[in-house]
Formats: C-alpha cells, structure tokens, sequence
C-alpha cells in the first residue's frame, strides 16, 4: 500500500490536538532529498496558500514530478485560480443547486448561502451530492463554496481552497472524519466527456510578434486539412464562446498558465474535444522547476541544475561554478533566462526574479555553437533542427536588443541524419511529459547529449521546421488529429448498446 504525507506551511499549522499523523513541513519536503527519492507516496497538500508559483504551489507540482500521487494537482490549483475556468465545471451542477436551494423559504429570503467541503463531504445533508460532485472536478482537501441568488435562480458564485489553519473547532472533527476515510480509498481521476466530430480550430493571434507557427504554416495547415478532409479553421481569443463547434483545438499560439490559451485548453478538454497542447502538457512544460525535478528523477541526462530558494542562494556557488544561468519558471523563446557571471551579478538576478517566484532555476554554462531541437507528436520524431546563437551572443534569440530581437540562423535535417542519440534522449524527455507534440532542446557536448527543457507548442514555422519535409510536415500533424479522433469514434462505438 502506498505510503502517504501531509504537508503543512508551518509547523504550527498542525495542532498540538490534531491526530497523530505523518505530517511535515513543504520546506522539507521541498529541499530534503529522502523525500524525493522515495516512491509510491500519496500527498495531501495542507499549505495555507496555492498561489502560483508559491511554495504551496511547487509542492504539489514537485510532487507530479517525483511521481507522487498529490492532491490538490497543479491542473486543480489552476483551474480554480479562476472563474473563468471552474465554471466550465460546474455550470452542469446550478440546475441541481437551484432545486435544492430553492426549496428554502423563510422570512428573510437570503441572497447567498456558504459550505465548507472536506474531502468531497459537507455537514449540510442536501448539499452533499452536490458537495461530492464539487470535489470530483476539484480534488482539493478542503474547499469554500459560494452560492448566490442571481435574477431568481440559484447558482456556484464561487470555489475557492481554504487552509486547515481556518477551520473552526466545530469544523475539525469533520475534517478529520473525511481525511480518515479519504486516505483509505483508491485515488482515481473523474472521466472526460466525447464528442465526435471532424473540425478542427487553430487557435492563433494574428498580432503576436514570435508567434509559433507563421502566416505561411498556417497556410499548410489548412491546405493539409483540405486533403485529408478536416475543415481547418483559424480562430482567435475571441471565438471562445463557439470553441465548442469543433472537434479539436490546436493550439498555435504562445501558451502561458494565466492566459486565454490554457482557458482554450481546459475548454476543449471539457468539452470531449482533442487538443494539442492539453491542459497537462501546458502545466507541465511551462514551468522549468518541474521540468528539472522530472527529468531529474527519471535520469534523463541535463546540465547541472539546482532548484534554488532565497535562504539557499549562497550555497549555489559550492554546487555551480560561474557562469551560472538563472531561468525563471514560466519564460519562454529565451525570455527569462540570464547569465552570472560573478557573486555581485547573482546576487542581482535573483533578487529580481525572486519577486516573482519562490523558486528559482539555476544551471550550469554550457556553451555550443549551436541548440538541437526535437520535434515530437505522439511520442514520435518529425522533425530535427539546429538552431544557431544570435550573433554575438550566448543565446538563440537575443531580447536585450533594440527593436525586434534578433535570432540566429539555423539548419533542419532528415530525422534519420540526426546522431541517434540526440533523438533518442529527446524522446526519453518528450515521453515523461505525454503523447502531445512537444520540441526537445537539447546540447550535444563533451560529456554527451544534455535536455536542456520541453516545450509544449513548439515552433512550426514554413521555411524552418518544415524544409525538410514541406507539405508532409502538416500532413502528419493533421493526420494525427484524424488518427486521434478515429480511435474516440471507435471507443464510443464500442460503448454504445447493440441495437434492438
């Protein structure tokens, strides 16, 4: 049976009264490194705030990294940062609310009502079903929800987490009661929803100034769909509200966490569509302290790297030498990526990216000529290029000049003239993330080939990505979405009672 902890911010977060239970601070579970080695650990994430890219936050995405079972996940962190996106989850459920709340009358008609859900239970005996579906799509240990009356009908105004250090002490007996039994059930995940159609909607905005795909692959894409009879179609920010129309979603627009494309995402997931990027893959991706603990804990081979916190930051000169490169979590086409060159530089960098972040990556300087990139779609190679530094610089792409920034050049090859173990290590990587379509970067040097990150939504730029292959580049790209929705159409035909 799998070993289970639970986290807390603060030691003192856990009463003197509370039950006897394996409880230790998020710190240690952070920066003690038993606690990244051991497996088949289930993990209940009690820290008072999950606020993006806090500490409660990286532990439960260091978690997912290490392999543990965590709850809540990172995905349920980010869905419920925002209305925007927990309402496609629960907009099923206000028709129930409206019944049960309406059916409460008195004297003084209230116009907003609140539970507490531990562990998908709650006190209130009408609300528990409603309580417990709640919890399915937000596995989240304790949970706040808000119901409002809006023109005469009640609705979920709002979910949000709360920490166990507010539990009131009528409130802890309960909470402890659902923690028990909680901890003695299987975890599983809830089902996706199916649809089934053949339309396909390219997310892209027309004014992003390094945009992952081009006007001119645009073009490709639509014209492979033609051939291959997918009706493609270009949408932006704006089409969100008809996301639904289609029967998947390709993403070829920048993806951030706090943005309209993981919202796009989440959207199409929830409506049974296939997607590329996934939810999953966005979180994953984005954020390089996971990428780093994921790669590290499957012994994919990376530069030095040490996860860094602001108390730590002076013992990183004994682990790296100088230079020492610095990367926010979330930066992306080389943005948030610097160079220490010396004890005053460092000191300097961190101090600002530390405003942002509790958690910060350091790496060590390893120079080439030139960056290997991957391509990966389900968990094959389609293409390999070498993108060359920017002139003068240190970087492929070079922000710190004036007007647009400047690139270097690159060379894209057959797959099969790649050196083998390039590809070969890019898959290991690619494959620890999902079955999407991801670019590896990568350095061949001395000691070997190093990942240096994934990323979901790679570059697929005509004239670059596609030189090699051309046309054939978004046949296969299309192909997969066709090959993807053939095997839900199949599922669902199999699912369905024989006729009669």
């Amino acid at each position: 049976m799998a070993e289970h902890v639970l986290l807390v911010e603060h030691a003192s977060d856990w009463k003197a009264h509370y039950p006897s239970l394996p409880v230790i601070s998020a710190r240690d579970y952070l920066n003690r490194p038993e606690w990244s080695a051991r497996k088949q650990m289930r993990v209940i994430n009690l820290c008072r705030s999950y606020r993006y890219l806090s500490v409660g936050y990286y532990c439960s995405l260091l978690a997912e990294a290490r392999g543990h079972k965590v709850v809540p996940t990172v995905r349920t962190i980010q869905d419920l940062s925002r209305r925007s996106i927990y309402s496609l989850s629960t907009e099923d459920l206000d028709s129930q609310v409206q019944k049960i709340l309406g059916r409460r009358k008195s004297v003084l008609q209230p116009t907003a009502y609140e539970i507490t859900i531990c562990f998908g239970h709650t006190e209130v005996k009408e609300l528990r079903d409603i309580a417990r579906q709640i919890f399915e799509a937000f596995r989240c240990p304790l949970l706040r929800v808000e119901f409002g009356l809006v023109q005469g009908a009640w609705r979920i105004d709002e979910v949000r987490a709360v920490p166990v250090n507010t539990l009131s002490p009528a409130q802890e007996q309960g909470f402890f009661a659902a923690l028990d039994g909680y901890l003695s059930q299987r975890w599983r995940q809830p089902r996706a929803r199916h649809h089934f159609k053949y339309e396909l909607a390219v997310l892209h905005d027309p004014d992003e100034s390094m945009p992952p795909s081009n006007a001119q692959a645009l073009k490709g894409l639509v014209a492979a769909g033609r051939d291959l009879g997918v009706d493609v179609d270009l949408i932006t920010r704006k089409d969100y509200g008809r996301l639904a129309e289609y029967d998947a979603l390709l993403i070829r627009e920048t993806t951030q966490i706090n943005h309209h494309t993981y919202r796009f995402a989440k959207k199409a997931e929830s409506e049974g569509m296939v997607v590329l990027d996934d939810p999953d893959s966005i979180l994953r991706c984005t954020n390089k302290v996971y990428l780093a603990e994921l790669l590290q804990a499957n012994r994919v081979p990376t530069p030095k790297t040490e996860i860094v916190r602001r108390e730590s930051l002076d013992e990183l000169e004994a682990e790296i030498p100088y230079p020492i490169v610095l990367k926010i979590p979330d930066g992306s086409f080389s943005r948030g990526v610097f160079k220490a060159d010396n004890r005053a530089e460092l000191q300097r960098i961190a101090g600002r990216l530390f405003k942002d972040s509790d958690l910060i990556l350091a790496q060590e300087f390893l120079y080439t000529d030139y960056d290997w990139r991957v391509g990966v779609l389900s968990r094959k190679p389609i293409f390999v290029c070498r993108y060359y530094m920017s002139e003068r610089h240190w970087k492929i792409v070079n922000h710190d000049v004036k007007g647009r920034p400047r690139e270097g050049g690159f060379e894209t090859l057959r797959v099969e003239d790649a050196p083998p173990e390039v590809v070969k290590t890019a898959l290991r990587a690619a494959n620890l993330i999902g079955d999407g379509l991801y670019g590896v970067d990568l350095k061949q040097t001395q000691k070997g080939v190093v990942v240096i990150e994934v990323n979901d939504n790679p570059n697929i730029d005509a004239g670059v990505e596609d030189k090699v292959l051309k046309d054939e580049l978004y046949r296969i790209l299309i192909a997969d979405f066709v090959e993807r929705l053939d095997r839900r159409r199949q599922a669902g035909a199999r699912a369905l009672p024989p006729a009669g």
